[in-house]
């Protein structure tokens, strides 16, 4: 169904539009870009990889250690990409709908922001790490295919909304960890800058949806809140990745991943990333307690 079934998106973007613009930086001289990176600096920070505060990780290496924050850094990096070429396809395809003409300034600033971090994140991983990740299998919509325009419009920013948010929680641990190359803080100290505000929007246009379907028909809302329920359970899959433990040299890949996904220090973990977001969706009137 066509978007314009849809009330119009109204927000107050007026600060959020002058901190864009007065915010503005040239990524593609703004940073300095080393030869190489010291070989026994952690990419990622060691508390935020897939096997930390488990015996998976105490079983490693030191250089296995190491190597395994590095292609989770390049992992990590990787899903950014992969995830701002959606959400970009997802924006470009709505920036000159009557639905969000309110909010077409600052999608235009999205959008402009998004491909400037799409490109710096991929300089970092070719550079340091010779390659990206392939983009893994995205989560299906089957099961709220049959959910109404609004509502499956809600869960396209739901989507987005969710992807940067979990994002921003990783960015703002490790703009901040001194045991990182300079150049890896500086990529999430300008992702998180970015972010903040991409996030507010994303809020502010999440419950504006939210409130239609609501009106609308509040049946569909249960159905919406498992759907998001379950994004935000594969959204942390995506972390734990066969591939960047094969490049460490951790043998049994598939095997380590079920167990570090199952593991309850990796549970307790991914509460934390989701806390915040959890929070959010919970008093929106779409939390996890609303599923049966």
């Amino acid at each position: 169904m066509a978007v314009r079934e849809i009330e119009p998106v109204v927000l107050d973007l007026g600060r959020l539009e002058n901190l864009a613009e007065s915010g503005y930086y040239n990524p593609y001289s703004m940073f300095d870009w080393p030869e190489t990176i010291e070989p026994d600096l952690p990419w990622m920070s060691e508390s935020l990889t897939t096997l930390a505060g488990t015996p998976m990780w105490d079983e490693l290496t030191r250089e296995q250690q190491i190597a395994l924050t590095k292609y989770e850094a390049i992992n990590f990096f990787s899903l950014n990409i992969h995830g701002i070429r959606e959400l970009m396809s997802d924006v470009v395809m709505r920036i000159h709908e009557r639905t969000y003409a309110d909010v077409s300034e600052f999608l235009h600033h999205f959008i402009g922001e998004e491909n400037e971090h799409m490109w710096f994140f991929a300089q970092f991983c070719l550079r340091y790490g010779g390659k990206l990740y392939p983009a893994q299998p995205t989560l299906k919509a089957d099961s709220v295919a049959h959910l109404s325009s609004v509502a499956r419009e809600l869960i396209v920013f739901a989507r987005i909304l969710i992807f940067e948010e979990i994002v921003d929680y990783y960015n703002a641990h490790m703009a901040t960890d001194q045991s990182l190359p300079h150049i890896a803080r500086e990529i999430n100290r300008v992702h998180h800058q970015d972010e903040s505000r991409h996030v507010a929007f994303g809020r502010m246009v999440f419950t504006n949806l939210l409130s239609q379907v609501a009106k609308r028909d509040p049946a569909e809302v249960p159905v919406v809140a498992e759907y998001l329920e379950n994004y935000l359970q594969y959204s942390i899959g995506t972390l734990y990745n066969p591939a960047a433990y094969r490049d460490a040299n951790i043998p049994d890949a598939l095997a380590l991943r079920r167990r570090a996904l199952e593991h309850p220090a990796r549970l307790e973990a991914h509460e934390q990333v989701l806390k915040r977001t959890r929070k959010f969706l919970s008093k929106a009137g779409v939390g996890r307690e609303l599923i049966k």
